[in-house]
């Protein structure tokens, strides 16, 4: 349970990140943005693997930048499902999706780095 609690503040830090950034991503309030983050964590726990199967030839061809492709969609369709379940969290365009999808994933790494061992995967 520890364990889920730390991956969700560690979504909604990077996600808080990402907002504080970018300017194509917003969030209402912290409660908002810690929905959005368990959102979030279940939209990449069940589409991510499936998404990187089907693009393997892409990642490959491009020595895995699609990757960025893919956490962009992911971060992109966080926010028009938090939007449909009228949740206060915008994702305005590709490029911001984009952006933010790099900055969610250097500060989840960063965020990971510092854990302690007990609450690592």
């Amino acid at each position: 349970m520890k364990k889920l609690i730390v991956k969700l503040l560690v979504n909604a830090v990077a996600l808080g990140a990402a907002a504080a950034f970018i300017d194509g991503i917003r969030y209402g309030s912290i409660t908002d943005l810690l929905i959005v983050a368990a959102l979030f964590g279940i939209i990449n726990a069940v589409l991510k693997p499936i998404l990187k199967v089907l693009t393997c030839p892409f990642v490959a061809l491009t020595l895995g930048i699609f990757i960025l492709v893919i956490n962009a969609f992911l971060l992109w369709m966080t926010g028009e499902l938090a939007a449909g379940f009228g949740i206060d969290f915008t994702v305005t365009s590709f490029g911001a999706a984009f952006f933010g999808g790099l900055i969610v994933s250097i500060v989840s790494i960063l965020l990971n780095v510092v854990l302690p061992e007990q609450f690592k995967k």
